[in-house]
């Protein structure tokens, strides 16, 4: 099985029309990904012409979803006009909102997460390189030709390190490698990916990828302390960042020793999950569990 994304998954892409949008939906296809079509205001009732597939342009998303029974869309659109994107898909009742953009003002994620309350759409970032079901579907940029299907799961903050955990693992590969994004309010978190992987029977073991600043490894310490059963190995990005310095990748600010990389390594080992100090470390204490089980 996979998390959130599966072979069956219907995808638009919210700004199809736009260089990132055109290129990346391009290269989700060459993925396997069952596009659908795409939503642009300006541009409702043309079509685009991408990997040898005619794809329709909607008005809206709720056109869209009606229209190609979409269940999934990725947003690549520009921070300003985020917020807009989010909520119209959100009031469209979309199952899972996928949103690439970086750059988009906090503020703005703090609506649409408050808005998010109660709702049926789960999203997933902004400021992330999305989900990956190996074999099956790609929502978002991650390379697909990096790692092939397999029994490992993994969330990640970091797009790069995202991609490198897989590259090093590809012996093994992944149910679903799902990157959360580096900013400080998002929309899905690792305890959320945990919570997926630990009730996913296909998936044998997690790597979860985290980064200094804020308290979210802590809090996912916690949770796999008192609810994953399947082995974790961990990894912190930022252990020779300068104390006390704001980091430009995640707006990660260290204050004390919280949200240093080392707090955040000592708390998950607490809980269990076998840290390592460089990404290929990590693989490595992966690769371990992995011929033992």
């Amino acid at each position: 099985m996979t998390i959130y994304l599966n072979k069956d998954s219907k995808i638009i892409v919210q700004g199809i029309t736009g260089g990132m949008g055109s290129k990346h939906t391009d290269l989700m296809l060459q993925a396997d990904a069952d596009i659908v079509g795409g939503v642009n205001a300006r541009k409702a009732g043309t079509t685009v012409e991408l990997n040898g597939k005619t794809l329709p342009v909607f008005g809206t998303v709720e056109e869209a979803m009606k229209e190609t029974g979409a269940n999934v869309s990725v947003a690549f659109v520009p921070p300003a006009f985020t917020k807009a994107a989010c909520i119209e898909a959100i009031d469209a009742e979309i199952p899972l909102l996928v949103v690439i953009t970086e750059g988009v003002p906090v503020q703005d994620t703090a609506e649409v997460f408050a808005y998010l309350d109660g709702k049926k759409t789960r999203m997933i970032g902004p400021n992330c390189p999305g989900i990956i079901s190996p074999g099956e579907s790609l929502a978002g940029i991650t390379p697909h030709t990096i790692a092939g299907k397999g029994p490992i799961g993994l969330v990640s903050k970091s797009g790069t390190l995202t991609y490198q955990m897989m590259y090093e693992l590809r012996d093994f590969g992944f149910t679903t490698a799902i990157g959360i994004g580096g900013d400080p309010i998002i929309g899905t978190t690792h305890i959320d990916a945990l919570e997926a992987f630990e009730n996913d029977p296909e998936t044998k073991a997690i790597v979860m990828i985290g980064e200094i600043g804020g308290d979210a490894e802590e809090r996912a310490a916690a949770y796999i302390k008192e609810n994953v059963t399947k082995p974790v190995v961990g990894y912190v990005a930022g252990f020779t960042a300068p104390e006390g310095k704001t980091m430009g990748h995640a707006g990660a600010i260290v204050s004390g020793s919280s949200g240093t990389a080392q707090a955040k390594k000592e708390a998950l080992e607490a809980a269990g999950v076998k840290v390592g100090k460089t990404p290929s470390e990590t693989a490595e204490l992966m690769r371990e569990i992995m011929k033992g089980l």
